[in-house]
């Protein structure tokens, strides 16, 4: 469903947009629609959450880092550090995760609730896993959720695909970072 409007009170929130994340080139577009988006949210006194993800959640175990695969790589020192194009700017929340959402472990849903927040909008990296995982949360929890479809990636395309086309039209709405902006003003 696309946007139907931005309500009184909405938040941005932009999920792993770090330096290990970014180094990538294919992620220059989704930077600049969060850094964008981020802008505008800003100007207009609305809150920012930047989302990190460092480390996994305590007591798990990961059967890709046991194999020795992807996870188990040792990562360079700056690899959690948020995007510098983002900011932080004074105001912004910045949370550190260490599961897949925003939202489990990290007091979000009352930092917003404190704010009057009920809407979201949810932008990052990877659309199939952090950034639905953060939008399927907003949802159980009855935010009015809206998915900035081009501010988000995934390294494989079809989970990109697959969450855009069947998983977010059930959790609220997406839109292209323009159509918000201008929703926005």
């Amino acid at each position: 469903m696309p946007l139907s409007a931005i309500d009184r009170t909405p938040a941005l929130i932009v999920v792993d947009l770090q330096k290990g994340v970014t180094a990538r080139p294919e992620t220059k577009p989704v930077l600049d629609n969060s850094v964008s988006l981020a802008a505008a949210f800003r100007e207009r006194g609305f809150p920012v959450v930047l989302v990190t993800v460092d480390g996994g959640a305590p007591g798990r175990t990961d059967a890709d880092q046991a194999a020795g695969g992807r996870g188990s790589r040792q990562r360079p020192a700056d690899w959690a550090e948020l995007a510098p194009e983002l900011g932080p700017e004074p105001g912004d929340l910045r949370i550190t995760k260490q599961r897949w959402g925003a939202f489990t472990g990290t007091g979000l849903d009352r930092y917003l609730r404190e704010r009057g927040v009920t809407q979201v909008i949810v932008a990052g990296i990877a659309t199939s896993i952090g950034v639905e995982s953060t939008a399927r949360c907003a949802h159980e929890l009855g935010y009015h959720v809206v998915l900035a479809t081009d501010a988000m990636a995934d390294v494989n395309p079809e989970a990109h695909t697959s969450s855009i086309s069947r998983i977010f039209p059930r959790l609220g709405e997406t839109a292209a970072t323009a159509d918000i902006l201008t929703a926005l003003h």
